[in-house]
C-alpha cells in the first residue's frame, strides 16, 4: 500500500513537471524594441523571465522606468486570475495573470485595489515570439497604450 501512495505521488509530480516544462510562456523574453510600439517616455521591460516555482510560476522583469532609470520588479503566483503581490514595481502593488489557453493569457495590474494596467499576452504557435498589448491608466487619468514584442532567449 506505502509502494503504491508513493508511486501516485511521483506520477502526480512529473507530470506536474512536464506540464511545467511544456508551458510556452516559460523561458526568458527578450524585447524586440523596432517590432514594438511603445509608449513615447512610458517603462520599458527589456527582458522578461518567467520560471517554475514549486507550484507557482514566477515572472522576474527588468527595464526602463519612466525616469529612464534601471527597474526591476518580481511577482510569483498562479495564472489563475487572482491578485497576487508585485514587489519593486512603483506602478502596481498587485497583479494577476488568467490562462485563456495554452499560447493566450490576460493580465491586470493593480494599485491600491484599482485596476491601473490591463492586458493582453499571446505567444505564437511556434513559442518564438510573446506580443503584449496593455492600457495603462495613470495618476491623472490619462490612458496610453503600448505593444511590446519580445523574442524567446
Amino acid at each position: 500500500m506505502r509502494a503504491r501512495a508513493i508511486l501516485s505521488v511521483l506520477v502526480v509530480c512529473a507530470a506536474a513537471a512536464v506540464a511545467l516544462a511544456a508551458d510556452a510562456s516559460v523561458g526568458t523574453w527578450k524585447l524586440n524594441a523596432a517590432k514594438s510600439k511603445l509608449s513615447p517616455n512610458g517603462p520599458r521591460n527589456n527582458t522578461v523571465v518567467i520560471a517554475a516555482a514549486g507550484d507557482n510560476m514566477k515572472v522576474t522583469v527588468d527595464g526602463t522606468g519612466r525616469d529612464g532609470k534601471p527597474s526591476h520588479n518580481e511577482w510569483t503566483g498562479k495564472f489563475d486570475g487572482k491578485d497576487y503581490p508585485v514587489t519593486g514595481d512603483t506602478d502596481t502593488d498587485m497583479r494577476s495573470y488568467t490562462r485563456v489557453d495554452d499560447h493566450t493569457f490576460t493580465l491586470a495590474g493593480k494599485k491600491g485595489g484599482k485596476v491601473v494596467t490591463s492586458g493582453r499576452i499571446v505567444i505564437s504557435a511556434d513559442g518564438k515570439t510573446r506580443t503584449v498589448t496593455t492600457t495603462t491608466t495613470d495618476a491623472e487619468g490619462k490612458k496610453t497604450s503600448a505593444t511590446s514584442v519580445y523574442e524567446k532567449q
